[in-house]
């Protein structure tokens, strides 16, 4: 499966650029699948938020990037359903498209519909994830983005990637995650770790990494690139 993992959707023409060049096509000749399961999980997401991302209103371009179709697909509708009727929908999409929200959420949900045993087939798909939908592609999201608390959850995202995410990077005084608050959850983290920004996104194809940016980021520890 190869990754674009945003901080807040195709932001700019670097990104969107590493978008076509993941699907090897034009936007225009690919179909995706939209996926809000994760905002289901966060307290401050609702419902208007859910909707606005499916609808391509929000401020995270993601659904209306001019797709040749775009269909909707809830995670947590699979479990009722056989595995012949929704495989079909997820091989035959170009791209899955992840929103925000709450990344454990989601990770809970990709396990119970059974994604998770699927994906490995997806050799072709592209995942573009924004904020959780990115997060959740690390081994673990650190206890300052754990929202959602079922029992005593584990801290176990999805280790498709060797390296956590903290999206949303920003100045003092703005919206989003200070510098000094990421390093704090990087020193938390027990992989190598990404701060991004909302200009910047981390693509990964057959394990290699790089980073898409037009904005600002900082890598910590390790040695994922």
């Amino acid at each position: 499966m190869k990754l674009l993992l945003t901080s807040a959707g195709v932001k700019n023409a670097s990104i969107r650029d590493a978008l076509v060049d993941l699907l090897g096509k034009p936007i225009a000749e690919s179909t995706a699948l939209c996926i809000p399961t994760a905002m289901y999980g966060h307290p401050r997401a609702g419902l208007d938020r859910a909707w606005q991302f499916v609808a391509g209103r929000s401020a995270e371009p993601m659904t209306d990037l001019e797709w040749k179709s775009v269909a909707l697909l809830e995670l947590a509708a699979l479990p009722s359903l056989p595995a012949e009727q929704w495989t079909p929908w997820l091989r035959d999409a170009d791209v899955l498209l992840f929103s925000g929200g709450d990344a454990l959420y989601l990770a809970h949900w990709v396990r119970e519909s059974g994604l998770e045993d699927l994906l490995p087939t997806l050799e072709q798909t592209v995942w573009v994830g924004m904020s959780a939908g990115s997060m959740v592609t690390a081994p673990s999201v650190g206890e300052d983005f754990i929202q959602w608390r079922k029992g005593e959850i584990e801290d176990r995202a999805l280790g498709l990637v060797d390296f956590a995410i903290c999206p949303h990077l920003a100045e003092d005084g703005m919206p989003g995650n200070t510098m000094a608050e990421a390093v704090a959850w990087a020193e938390t983290m027990p992989c190598p770790s990404y701060a991004i920004d909302d200009q910047t996104a981390i693509r990964v194809v057959d394990g290699r990494v790089d980073v898409v940016s037009e904005g600002r980021w900082e890598r910590f520890g390790g040695t994922a690139a």
